[in-house]
């Protein structure tokens, strides 16, 4: 519970007009139902820390809400540095939605906010430890003495997973529903609506990557853990959960002896992260590159203007590496 505290002081006459302004502006700050999480049109303020959290306060909230995002398109999540005028209204917020881990500026702002209702996506569903190999086939982190450098930790990844995601997508639902009551019904019939869309597409990945030649993908960074997992496949990443991190020499040749095991043609990269790692791989190895995109925000180069655009694009790019029939 909120609780604002005042420390007693002594004020003189002319100091009371001014006292009394900021008593009240104070009052109002602290107060659940405070007119500052409303914008002028009357929709429930909310921020969204990025793409994917975005994405669904605004599915969700539909034309109730009006949604702020603190990672502009184009700009790498993990390294957000948030303005001051950016923390400032973080707390004038009716509801925050973000995801504890993933940007340290975000859950520092969050945390000294006062926002009464916050969905933090990391407690919504499950996360996992991933490395720099994650075998969906036996549900293993690949931990062994040839990966001794990888680089683990709890994966974050969780939108790219649409089982998960429509987990977060209930509690983002719900939390939208407390911070604004008066519109409770269309909040959970939105809610309601996405996770029928999430499934649906689950159900098209599960069956679109069943009859394939290969299981093993190589990637630029480990942001496909749970995709693999959930699928059956084997993620292979040039760098750990960290998109700037510099891979080994062993991990490089690791890499070589493992595309040609499994019968690699397709080295993968990204929108937001430096190709560079991914087609130096894919030049010595003579093989095809593509993009398979993390969703960690939509450009111009993104391959869709929404979540499930540029997912579909990644499961067109995944059957086409892995030979599906």
């Amino acid at each position: 519970m909120n609780v604002c505290r005042a420390r007693a002081f002594r004020i003189t006459t002319p100091a009371v007009a001014v006292a009394l302004a900021l008593g009240l502006a104070t009052l109002t700050a602290c107060s659940p139902d405070s007119p500052a999480k409303w914008d002028k049109d009357g929709k429930l303020k909310v921020t969204a820390s990025f793409y994917p959290l975005e994405f669904l306060a605004e599915r969700i909230g539909g034309d109730h809400v009006h949604v702020t995002g603190l990672t502009k398109p184009g700009q790498e999540p993990h390294d957000l540095e948030l303005k001051p005028r950016q923390i400032t209204e973080l707390g004038k917020s009716g509801a925050i939605v973000y995801l504890k881990g993933l940007q340290p500026a975000v859950d520092d702002a969050v945390k000294q906010s006062g926002v009464r209702h916050i969905a933090d996506a990391a407690s919504l569903t499950s996360q996992e430890v991933h490395g720099t190999e994650v075998d969906g086939r036996h549900h293993t982190t690949g931990d062994n003495d040839s990966h001794s450098e990888n680089e683990h930790g709890a994966d974050p990844h969780i939108w790219l997973d649409p089982v998960r995601y429509a987990q977060v997508a209930q509690g983002v639902g719900k939390t939208l529903a407390e911070a604004d009551p008066g519109h409770r019904a269309d909040y959970l019939n939105n809610t309601h609506a996405l996770v029928k869309q999430l499934d649906e597409l689950n159900q098209k990945f599960a069956t679109g990557l069943k009859n394939r030649a290969s299981d093993t993908f190589i990637t630029t960074h480990a942001a496909f853990g749970y995709l693999a997992e959930r699928y059956g496949l084997v993620e292979e990443a040039i760098s750990g959960l960290d998109p700037e991190s510099e891979p080994s020499a062993a991990r490089i040749k690791d890499l070589h002896k493992l595309a040609a095991e499994h019968h690699v043609n397709t080295v993968f990269f990204e929108t937001l992260a430096s190709p560079a790692a991914a087609k130096a791989l894919a030049g010595d190895l003579h093989l095809k590159t593509d993009v398979l995109d993390p969703l960690e925000g939509i450009t111009d180069a993104s391959r869709g203007r929404d979540y499930f655009e540029v997912m579909n694009a990644n499961l067109t790019a995944l059957q086409k590496a892995l030979g599906t029939k």
